[in-house]
């Protein structure tokens, strides 16, 4: 059982070192509210969120003031929209925006579709309404899982996708493309995954649960001053513990929520996101290992054992550690990674390759607004590959910044930061891109 007293040993890292709960996202399943009236069915969706989240952002303000824990985003998921639509899904979209504007949360994810074997009818219609919904919407934000180490790639999809992101792009350019922002393309993607944009209720998942994702970068940065030049056994270990301690945080505010709001207890999120502001930068915890700035040579070995440490710290400490764990790398939500970026230190080359190794993958890009379709599908493929042969969640989440080329800057605000636009590979793929149809799943996908 965890005491309340624990709190006080996490004092010094809420007001020292930006530790928060970045999220309390209430996951809801909404498969019994399907009908061919899309109308209906949109009346159903909004009235079953509302019926079911209309205490949840109250609950996180007061466990925010009882417990001094600062509770940064209160959010829902929903089950992928694609999966109840039996018509047009823009209906849908709209009740879910409004429904999120009541409750007053800040996202509502779920306008999704899993598409990693192929698509039906409704994942087409809502695949090719994203460019709309996610510029007409506040709130909403959408993902589609493209692939997976047991189905391969959807190469189809993923060539879809990256018109959608152009078209999406162009909707928002007065935005520097921000409807992108609220847009995920997975491979394996998870189902009880609490932060945004790519969190959706799995239909493996209960009626609805309380998600929590922890974060606390700037608390693992200052764990490690104190062992500077020490060998890398002990910057795990301190790693280590710094993510129990971190862990527990979240447990103990999830174990809350559920308690107050009579929802199951899903899982702890223990991912170290991070944010614009310094001192709370994943980027700034490999510089404190000894890179000179992230992306120098060791910055993939370095994001490596911070990931896993991570995890180990987290199981340890709570039964149920879930969604994705681990270390971010979004460069325009990072100081650290904007500023590598900046100086060319980061390129968008290397991040493919940490991204091996960290929790999702190619996460708050800004790239040419003039990269082709054709390049955006590449860049996916390739980190969707990723994820497939080593059974990991991958993810792209690009922002081409229409009228910018790289080198100039794109601003998003509060947590979605800003970051230089960067260069993308001038060589064509137009072909490549053009064959569609299925890469298969890897041969270690034949586990039965």
């Amino acid at each position: 059982m965890i005491e309340t007293s624990e709190i006080l040993q996490t004092m010094r890292m809420i007001q020292e070192e930006n530790f928060d709960i970045r999220t309390i996202t209430l996951g809801i399943n909404l498969l019994d509210c399907s009908d061919q009236d899309v109308e209906k069915c949109a009346q159903r969706v909004y009235d079953k969120v509302c019926r079911t989240a209309d205490r949840l952002v109250k609950t996180g303000e007061d466990i925010e003031q009882e417990l001094g824990i600062p509770i940064v985003n209160k959010r829902i998921s929903v089950t992928p929209v694609s999966l109840i639509c039996q018509g047009d899904p823009r209906p849908i979209a709209r009740a879910l925006d409004q429904a999120a504007e009541e409750m007053g949360v800040n996202f509502l994810g779920g306008y999704s579709a899993l598409n990693q074997k192929g698509m039906t009818r409704a994942d087409e219609r809502l695949i090719q309404s994203i460019p709309e919904v996610l510029c007409t919407t506040q709130r909403l934000c959408s993902s589609v899982n493209v692939g997976s180490t047991r189905a391969g790639l959807n190469m189809n999809a993923i060539r879809e996708m990256g018109e959608i992101i152009k078209k999406t792009a162009a909707r928002s350019a007065d935005q520097d493309g921000l409807g992108c922002a609220k847009l995920v393309v997975f491979a394996n993607a998870v189902e009880d995954n609490p932060f945004m944009a790519g969190a959706f209720c799995g239909v493996g998942e209960p009626e609805c649960a309380i998600n929590v994702g922890v974060s606390g970068p700037g608390v693992v940065k200052r764990a490690l001053e104190q062992v500077k030049g020490q060998p890398f056994d002990v910057v795990a270990e301190t790693i280590k513990r710094t993510a129990f301690k971190i862990t527990r945080v979240g447990q103990l505010v999830a174990r809350e929520a559920s308690q107050r709001l009579q929802i199951p207890f899903g899982i702890v999120d223990l991912s170290l996101a991070p944010t614009p502001a310094r001192g709370d930068s994943v980027a700034h915890i490999l510089t404190e290992m000894g890179l000179e700035m992230a992306g120098a040579p060791g910055t993939t070995a370095a994001l490596a054992l911070l990931n896993d440490a991570v995890k180990k710290g987290g199981v340890m400490a709570s039964n149920h550690v879930g969604g994705l764990s681990g270390a971010f790398i979004p460069v325009s939500e990072d100081i650290g990674m904007i500023e590598a970026a900046a100086a060319g230190a980061l390129t968008l080359e290397k991040l493919e390759a940490m991204t091996c190794v960290c929790s999702v993958g190619l996460d708050m890009i800004a790239i040419p607004g003039d990269t082709s379709a054709a390049a955006i599908s590449g860049i996916i493929a390739d980190e969707a590959a990723i994820g497939m042969v080593n059974n990991k969640t991958t993810a792209v989440r690009v922002i081409p910044a229409v009228g910018k080329k790289a080198g100039d800057r794109v601003e998003f605000g509060g947590l979605l930061g800003f970051a230089p636009v960067m260069p993308v590979n001038h060589w064509g793929n137009e072909d490549f891109i053009a064959r569609g149809g299925r890469i298969p799943a890897p041969l270690h996908s034949l586990r039965n």
